[in-house]
Formats: C-alpha cells, sequence, structure tokens
C-alpha cells in the first residue's frame, strides 16, 4: 500500500516537473523570439532637455541614422526638467525591452551626486544605465553679445574681478554641463559672477542674445553659427588647441586658465537591456556615426562626431563620473 503510493506521488512530481519545464522552455522561447524580432514598433528616444540645445542639433540626424538601421521610427520626446535628471530617470528605470532609448549630455554621470548634495533622494543611480555609445565631445564656447563691451577673456575676468557679482552666466540648469565650466573658472581665477540656471541650452543661449545675461559657455553646435553671423563673440573655449569650426578663438589653457572641461553627448538603454537588443543599437549607431551625410551635418554644426563604442565609452564615462563629481561637490550646495 505504502509502496503505491509513493510510486503516485512519483509519477505526479515527474508531472509537475515536467509542465514547470515546459513552461519554462515556453517562456524562453517567446523572450528570445520577442529579441530576435525587436523592434516591432517605434522607439522612444528620450531628450532630457528642452527644444532648441545640442541634444536637438546632435540627436535629430542620429536618430534619423539609426531609424534608418533599425527599420523602424525613432520619436525624439523631450522631457525636460531638474538639469536632465527627469529624462536620464525616466529611461533609468524603464521596462528594458529596447523602446525607451536616453540621448544624454554628460551631466548624467554627476546628477546622482547633486541629488545626494541638495538633501534629496537621487533620481536615478548612473549603474541603472547602460552605455551604448559616445557620439560627440567637445569644448564648451565662452560667448557674450556681439555688443558686449569684453573683446577678450582677459578683459573680462579683469572687469569682473573689479565688480565682483555685477555680471551673470546663464546655463541648461544647475550643476549642468554649462554651469561647471564657468564654475571652474571662477574658483580658479577668484571671481564672482551670478549663476542664473535656465531650462536648457537653448533658452541659455537666448539670454545672452536678447541681454538678459551677460555670459555663457555652451556646446559649439548652440552657438557657431551665431558667432559666425555677428550676433555672439566667442572669446575662449575650455578644451585644448584650437577648434575647427572657430580657429580664432584661443583656449582657456592658452590663456594661461588652466581649466579644461569637454561637453560630451551619448546614448544609453536601461542597465538590463537583452544583449541582442543592445548589440542591435551599437550596430544601429554605428553605422550612423560613420554615414558621410550625418558627420557632414552635425560637423558643420561645429561638434564633430567623436564616437566610443561600448567598451572604450564604459571606461570613458567611469572615469568621467569620478572626476566631474569631484568637481560638483566642490560646487557644494546651491541656494
Amino acid at each position: 500500500m505504502y509502496s503505491k503510493k509513493k510510486q503516485k506521488i512519483g509519477i505526479l512530481l515527474g508531472c509537475l516537473f515536467a509542465a514547470v519545464s515546459l513552461f519554462s522552455q515556453s517562456a524562453s522561447g517567446q523572450s528570445a523570439s520577442a529579441e530576435e524580432s525587436w523592434p516591432n514598433r517605434p522607439i522612444s528616444m528620450i531628450i532630457p532637455f528642452p527644444p532648441g540645445g545640442v541634444a536637438t542639433v546632435v540627436g535629430r540626424p542620429i536618430a534619423d541614422g539609426m531609424a534608418k538601421n533599425l527599420e523602424k521610427p525613432i520619436i525624439m520626446e523631450n522631457k525636460p526638467g531638474a538639469g536632465g535628471g527627469i529624462g536620464n530617470a525616466f529611461v533609468a528605470k524603464a521596462k528594458p525591452d529596447g523602446y525607451n532609448v536616453l540621448f544624454a549630455m554628460s551631466s548624467v554621470s554627476t546628477i546622482p551626486e547633486t541629488d545626494k548634495i541638495a538633501g534629496k533622494t537621487a533620481s536615478y543611480s548612473t549603474n541603472q544605465l547602460r552605455p551604448i555609445g559616445r557620439i560627440t565631445s567637445d569644448p564648451l564656447v565662452i560667448v557674450v553679445k556681439n555688443d558686449a563691451p569684453w573683446k577678450t577673456m582677459t578683459e573680462f575676468v579683469a572687469d569682473a574681478k573689479k565688480y565682483p557679482g555685477k555680471y551673470n552666466f546663464s546655463s541648461s540648469g544647475n550643476y549642468g554641463t554649462m554651469q561647471l565650466p564657468m564654475e571652474m573658472l571662477k574658483t580658479n581665477q577668484n571671481i564672482f559672477v551670478v549663476h542664473i540656471p535656465y531650462g536648457g541650452a537653448g533658452p541659455a543661449v537666448l539670454a545672452v542674445l536678447s541681454g538678459e545675461v551677460d555670459i555663457v559657455a555652451s556646446g559649439p553646435s548652440t552657438v557657431v553659427q551665431n558667432v559666425k553671423a555677428g550676433k555672439l563673440r566667442a572669446l575662449a573655449h575650455t578644451g585644448t588647441g584650437r577648434m575647427a569650426a572657430l580657429p580664432d578663438v584661443p583656449s582657456l589653457k592658452e590663456l594661461g586658465i588652466p581649466v579644461e572641461y569637454n561637453q560630451w553627448t551619448g546614448i544609453f538603454v536601461p542597465k538590463s537591456t537583452p544583449e541582442p537588443i543592445v548589440k542591435k543599437y551599437r550596430d544601429a549607431l554605428r553605422v550612423a556615426v560613420n554615414d558621410n551625410s550625418i558627420r557632414s551635418t552635425i560637423g558643420n554644426a561645429g561638434s564633430p562626431i567623436d564616437y566610443l563604442d561600448e567598451p572604450e565609452f564604459q571606461i570613458f564615462w567611469d572615469k568621467d563620473i569620478a572626476k566631474m563629481n569631484e568637481v560638483v561637490r566642490k560646487i557644494g550646495k546651491l541656494d
């Protein structure tokens, strides 16, 4: 009797294990099939800033190029706010199915740290994101309105030292890529220039063009055309050597000011995005950045392609996080 019961239990357990195994294989098969068929609907490229800045100038041709390769539309979706934090957090916490991709700028490295400095819970952590590739890496160009009294960076610094707090600078937001190099300049030259944060690079540059603000440090793609048109005057840039788009503009280091800063752009997805989807993204981005038409469009805007694929980009990003978080800790809490 006992033996028959034991036999029945064994048969039932065997059936149960078989059912679980079949379910597991079916689920695994469906998952693999979904990854292989990805994408089967439009993709959202999240831009964490308002329209009109570097993200728009660089992001749009890249999105179009990647969409051509992936054979599905990539819709640019602006989610501005918190210096880029809202859009970054949206993708960091999104379902890792490949349908939300982040077009980020270098502030993605520092926002979690600045949240902590401000006494807030970090909106996301950098380890929630996986880099796909870096697209551009540019120095910022420090510009003033064409009728401003300063013809050189040296003149502006001297005036700022003479009148602490009289002048102001705009940026894309607190601790963003447009504030950090100006704070580095202020610290190095012992000057006090008032920070006026805006909602993105576009509005920050417009504030200088309209005369609301005295000076701004912005990516080449947002100011080069206005410099060439005579609406803005470039005093210096934050890179090394001379820029191809503005060969007459000296670097801060060339002027004896040891401040160097590059603003970069890159593509990210949620950390646990399946490997087959990540590979398709990497392939699509690689094709886009090597497309002559796209390279020309972005290069003519003043931001030449400076591509890094995922492995190299991850190494670069790790170093950038460490370096720039040290800068924001020196700035400290902003009122």
